[in-house]
């Protein structure tokens, strides 16, 4: 089992619970107290805040781990498996950009409400994202096999992880090419829309950014509420393939659940970055199928051969720049809709 931060340097944990909670507020009570559209610059700059954090704190574990008895190696480690699983989160969360692009243009969601929805949805996706990881890791620890020889090599497979590679494989292959699907998916009648309906009468306008509001004397909810509940079940199910991946690369819950949720809150501005222009990246979808195969086979020959996690994190940043810049040299010819 792998030395955890969280057992090592709790203070550590206190730091990072408080700087997402200071973020937060900076982020929803000071720069975006009321809504409005998120210009270009506005997610640039703050594109590069949540990344330079997540650069900044990703020094800090190297620092961390120097100071142990560990020392550099062990450091260096800790380092590179925390950049593997936030790029590798980071990739994988782009996926979400195409689908939260289709749902606000589904509910015809105004473009000044589309940071508020977000933000919802990203509260909820910490508290998601923790269970997920803390609960996987758990599960993982519990579910290996007792070593037995093969070829003349001893050989420790884990049930969970090997399941979990299998379906990664399987979901790389089914999404080459992929995502047209979800071009004609109801979203009126997903878990999350069907829920709040369950829950509440809707009313059939929104009202400025209110999840509720007054109709007849009655109090019903706006349709804002079901994007929220849409965008957060949306985000469960795209765990489903992200948190699988990044348990390849470690199998400490804090450098996991940290990595994360950097990369989950910086997704919010990354969307209003390239909301006008994601039809630029036509191929990226496959760079993503392909990190999905490679992670799922890396989990499958664990047992047997160990890819470092440098490695892991060079073949990722070259799958994604070469589909960057594949979809620049040759565009897709069909004419996106606008949003």
């Amino acid at each position: 089992m792998e030395q955890s931060i969280l057992q090592l340097h709790p203070g550590l944990v206190w730091g990072f619970g408080i700087l997402v909670i200071i973020m937060l507020l900076l982020d929803l009570g000071v720069f975006n107290k009321k809504s409005h559209i998120v210009s270009n610059k506005e997610a640039t700059i703050w594109s590069i805040v949540w990344i330079s954090l997540a650069m900044i704190f990703s020094g800090v574990v190297y620092y961390v781990f120097n100071q142990d008895a560990g020392g550099h190696e062990l450091a260096i480690e800790k380092f590179t498996q925390f950049q593997a699983a936030y790029w590798i989160e980071k990739a994988l969360s782009v996926d979400n950009l195409f689908v939260f692009i289709l749902v606000f243009g589904y509910f015809k969601v105004p473009r000044e409400l589309h940071h508020k929805v977000l933000f919802w949805g990203i509260l909820g996706a910490l508290l998601f994202r923790a269970i997920f990881i803390f609960a996987g890791v758990g599960i993982i620890n519990v579910t290996y096999l007792p070593i037995f020889e093969l070829f003349g090599k001893p050989v420790e497979i884990n049930v969970v992880l090997t399941l979990f590679g299998l379906f990664l494989v399987y979901a790389g292959i089914k999404s080459w090419g992929g995502g047209d699907d979800d071009e004609e998916q109801d979203f009126a009648n997903s878990a999350g829309a069907k829920l709040v309906k369950k829950l509440y009468k809707v009313s059939d306008n929104y009202d400025k950014d209110k999840f509720f509001t007054i109709q007849n004397g009655i109090k019903v909810a706006t349709p804002l509420l079901v994007v929220v509940a849409v965008i957060e079940f949306t985000d469960v199910l795209f765990a489903v393939d992200s948190i699988p991946a990044i348990f390849a690369i470690s199998k400490d819950p804090f450098i996991l659940y940290t990595s994360n949720i950097f990369a989950i809150l910086g997704l919010r501005s990354l969307y209003f970055l390239l909301s006008n222009f994601i039809h630029m990246f036509s191929k990226l979808p496959y760079g993503l199928a392909i990190i999905l195969t490679f992670i799922g086979i890396k989990m499958i020959i664990s047992p047997w051969y160990h890819i470092p996690s440098p490695v892991s994190l060079g073949i990722v940043g070259g799958v994604l720049v070469l589909s960057v810049i594949l979809s620049l040299m040759f565009p897709d010819k069909k004419e996106e809709g606008e949003i």
